[in-house]
C-alpha cells in the first residue's frame, strides 16, 4: 500500500501513513493532541486544521465557514491525503498545556499519623469526622529471626511467618513458589536480618518480597485519580504517609473521543480495546517513572498503586471489555475488583506489587465518586450532605453516614469547555473569570496569560455577568445593549468578549446564542438531578448542611455565579465547601489506610444508585430548569434581589 509523509507545522513532525489514513489519526500516530470531541465522528467540528502543501479529499462540513474553507481549513478527521501533505494545527484545534489540580486537596477528614497499635481518636478539629488507622495496601517489616536449633527447628518459612505474627493480628497468610526457593540462602546470608514487604490482598496477607538487611523505609506507593480528561498521579511515602511528588497529563484516550461513550463504542472496534488501554497505561507509566527518577528512586521501591476511576476508565485501564456499560440494562463487567499484581494490567512497578481499584456503583458512577465521598467526609457526618462532581457526566450524590443515593446527569462537555464556540480546556490562557465594573470588563486567565478562549469556570461567570447586566434575558437570550457590541455570524447572535487584538490565537473570543443554550441545558441537568434526589429522599433544599464541590473546576469556580445561573442551589455560601481533586484525595487515602478502603466498599454497597433517564419527575421538571436561575424565580431568592 502506498505511503505518504504528513508534515505537521509548526513543530515539522513528520509521520508516514497508509493511503486511506485520515489526518486526526496521522496526528495521533505524530503524537500530536487534537480537539476530538466525538471521536473521529465529523460531528463535533473541533479538529479543524490548515492545508498548507498537497493534495486530499475532504468532506464538506457546516462546521467549516466559507472564510475558513478559503483559507484551507478542513476537518483532520474528515479528510484523507493523495499525496506527501504539509498541514498547520492552530492554536485553537490544540489540546495545549493543560492546568490540573494536583496539590492537596481539601479534606476535612484525613489519614492521620498513626500505627495500628496506636489508638485512633476523633479528630479534634471537627466532631464526627473519622481519623482512619495507617495500615497501607503495601507494608515493610524490619525483622531479627532467631537462628534454628535443635530445640527451634521449624522450617525457614514457618519460622519467618511466626516472626511477622508477633504482636499482629494476621489469621491468613501466604507466600509464593519464587520467594520460598530464594528464602534458604537469603536469610542465612542476611544473617537472619531481612525486611519482608507485606501486600494486603483481598483479605490474606501476602509476602510480596524479601530483602537482606534493613529496608523498611523504602517503600512507595501510587494514588491515580484516571479521570476521562486528565490522569493526576501521587508518589506516596507508605511509611511517612508524606506526598512525595504529584504529577497530572492528558488522558491520551482523549484522542479517540471526549466522552465515555465514544470511549466504549472506539473500544467495539478491532483492536480499539487494546489501543485504548495501551495509551493509558503508557501515560501512567510515564508519570511513576517522572515522580520516581524526581526523588531518586528505583520502580523496585515501589509496591503498590492505588487507582480511582469512573466504571468505564477503570474497565480500560484493566483491558476488561466495556460494551456492556451502555447497553441496556447497563451492567458493568465488574464493581468491587479484586488486587490484582500491577504487572497484570502492564503498570511498571514492583514485579510483585500490587494494584487496588476503589470500588464503582454501576455503569456510570464509579470509584472516582467513592474517593470523593472518603474525601469529603460524607460517611461519618449525621447531616445531610451533597456531593457534586462537575464535570462532563455531572455525578451527584446524596446522604449521610446512613445511606447515599447517587445519580449521573448528562451535563455535556461545557463545563469543560467543550460545546462552546470559543471554548477551551482549564489551561494556561483560558478565561476563568469575568466581571464588569464601571461598564468595563475585566478578564482573570489561568497563567495571567494571553486569552486563548474561555473555560467552564470562565463561561459560568460570563452568563452570570449578562444576566445581572441585561446583556441576555432570563431565557438566555443575547439583547442590545451598551456594553457589547452584538452581531449576527449566519444568522446566530454572537458577542465578542476578546477582540483579535488581545488574544493569543489572534481570532475573536465569542460566546453566542448556541453557547448560552448548551450551557443552560447543561446546568438545568445538574440542578434537577438535585431536585430528584432531594425527592426521592423526601428532603428539603433547607435540609442540606453541606455541600460538597469536586471536580476539574477545582476553586475558580464562582458559588455566586453559579448560584445566579441556577447551576447551584441558592444556599448560604458558607454551606459549600471545594474539595478539589477528590477522587486522587480517596485514593490517597485508600492506599494508606486498609481501614479507609474498607469504608470505600460500605460506602459503595451502600449506594443506591438512580437512573435519572427512568426518572419521570426529572423529565417533567428538567424544563422548568432551562432558564436563568430557573422558571420559577421563588427558588432563587438571592437572584431575585438582583435582577
Amino acid at each position: 500500500m502506498k505511503e505518504f509523509t504528513i508534515t505537521f507545522l509548526p513543530e515539522k513532525k513528520r509521520i508516514s501513513i497508509d493511503r486511506g489514513t485520515d489526518l486526526l489519526t496521522a496526528a495521533i500516530k505524530a503524537g500530536i493532541h487534537i480537539y476530538n470531541s466525538c471521536g473521529g465522528e465529523g460531528v463535533c467540528g473541533r479538529c479543524k486544521v490548515i492545508i498548507k502543501k498537497g493534495t486530499y479529499a475532504t468532506e464538506h462540513s457546516g462546521r467549516i465557514s466559507e472564510k475558513e474553507r478559503k483559507k484551507g481549513y478542513v476537518l483532520a478527521c474528515r479528510t484523507m491525503p493523495q499525496s506527501d501533505m504539509e498541514i498547520l494545527v492552530p492554536e485553537e484545534s490544540r489540546l495545549g498545556d493543560i492546568e490540573v489540580l494536583t496539590e492537596e486537596a481539601k479534606a476535612k477528614r484525613l489519614v492521620g499519623l498513626y500505627t495500628p497499635a496506636e489508638k485512633v481518636e476523633e479528630a479534634p478539629y471537627k466532631k464526627g469526622l473519622k481519623v482512619f488507622k495507617h495500615g497501607p495496601l503495601s507494608t515493610k517489616l524490619s525483622l531479627k529471626l532467631p537462628s534454628p536449633s535443635i530445640d527451634d527447628n521449624c522450617g525457614d518459612v514457618e519460622r519467618l511467618f511466626r516472626e511477622i505474627r508477633k504482636d499482629r493480628d494476621i489469621p491468613i497468610m501466604q507466600m509464593g513458589l519464587s520467594n520460598i526457593k530464594k528464602l534458604p540462602r537469603l536469610l542465612r546470608e542476611s544473617n537472619w536480618e531481612v525486611t519482608v514487604t507485606l501486600g494486603n490482598r483481598n483479605g490474606t496477607t501476602e509476602v510480596v518480597m524479601i530483602e537482606p538487611g534493613n529496608r523498611d523505609g523504602k517503600n512507595f506507593g501510587i494514588s491515580l485519580d484516571i479521570g476521562t480528561t486528565t490522569i493526576v498521579a501521587y508518589l506516596v511515602h507508605l511509611k511517612s504517609q508524606k506526598v512525595l511528588g504529584a504529577k497530572a497529563s492528558y488522558n491520551p484516550q482523549v484522542d479517540f473521543g471526549e466522552d465515555v461513550i465514544s470511549r466504549i463504542i472506539y473500544a467495539e472496534k478491532e483492536k480499539g480495546l487494546e489501543r485504548l488501554h495501551h495509551v493509558v497505561i503508557d501515560t501512567i507509566n510515564s508519570l511513576i517513572y517522572s515522580l520516581a527518577k524526581e526523588q531518586d528512586l528505583t520502580l523496585d521501591d515501589i509496591t503498590a498503586v492505588m487507582c480511582a476511576g469512573n466504571t468505564t476508565m477503570t474497565h480500560l485501564l484493566l483491558k476488561i471489555e466495556p460494551s456492556y456499560i451502555r447497553k441496556d440494562p447497563y451492567i458493568p463487567a465488574v464493581n468491587f475488583m479484586p488486587v490484582i499484581r500491577a504487572a497484570e494490567a502492564g503498570i511498571k512497578i514492583h514485579p510483585r506489587g500490587l494494584l487496588c481499584c476503589l470500588p464503582c456503583i454501576g455503569s456510570y458512577v464509579g470509584g472516582d465518586i467513592i474517593g470523593g465521598i472518603l474525601a469529603s467526609g460524607m460517611d461519618n457526618m449525621e447531616d445531610l450532605s451533597l456531593f457534586i462532581d462537575l464535570g462532563t457526566n455531572g455525578e451527584i450524590v446524596l446522604g449521610n453516614k446512613d445511606y447515599y443515593i447517587a445519580a449521573s446527569t448528562s451535563a455535556g462537555p461545557c463545563f469543560e469547555g467543550g460545546g462552546l464556540s470559543s471554548g477551551i480546556r482549564a489551561m494556561k490562557g483560558a478565561i476563568q473569570s469575568v466581571s464588569i465594573k464601571n461598564n468595563k470588563l475585566s478578564i482573570g486567565t489561568i497563567g495571567k496569560a494571553s486569552p486563548k478562549g474561555i473555560c467552564g469556570s470562565g463561561i459560568i461567570d460570563t452568563l452570570s455577568m449578562f444576566l445581572e447586566h441585561k446583556v441576555i434575558d432570563r431565557s438566555g437570550k443575547i439583547k442590545d445593549n451598551k456594553i457589547f457590541k452584538v452581531r449576527k455570524v449566519d444568522n446566530v447572535k454572537e458577542i465578542v468578549l476578546v477582540g483579535r487584538q488581545k488574544t493569543e490565537t489572534g481570532k475573536d473570543i465569542t460566546i453566542d446564542d448556541n453557547d448560552i443554550k448548551n450551557v443552560i441545558h447543561s446546568k438545568g441537568a445538574i440542578y434537577t438531578g438535585i431536585e430528584v434526589l432531594l425527592k426521592e429522599a423526601g428532603c428539603k433544599l433547607s435540609d442540606l448542611k453541606h455541600v460538597f464541590i469536586a471536580g476539574g473546576l477545582g476553586t475558580a469556580l464562582d458559588i455566586k455565579s453559579s448560584i445566579n445561573i441556577g447551576l447551584l442551589p441558592d444556599l448560604p455560601l458558607e454551606k459549600f465547601e471545594f474539595l478539589g481533586n477528590g477522587s486522587v484525595t480517596g485514593a490517597k487515602m485508600s492506599i494508606l489506610s486498609s481501614e479507609a478502603m474498607e469504608k470505600a466498599c460500605v460506602i459503595a454497597n451502600k449506594m443506591t444508585y438512580l437512573d435519572l433517564s427512568t426518572s419521570s419527575f426529572f423529565m417533567n421538571n428538567y424544563s422548568a430548569a432551562l432558564f436563568l436561575p430557573h422558571t420559577d424565580i421563588e427558588l432563587f431568592p438571592t437572584v431575585k434581589k438582583i435582577l
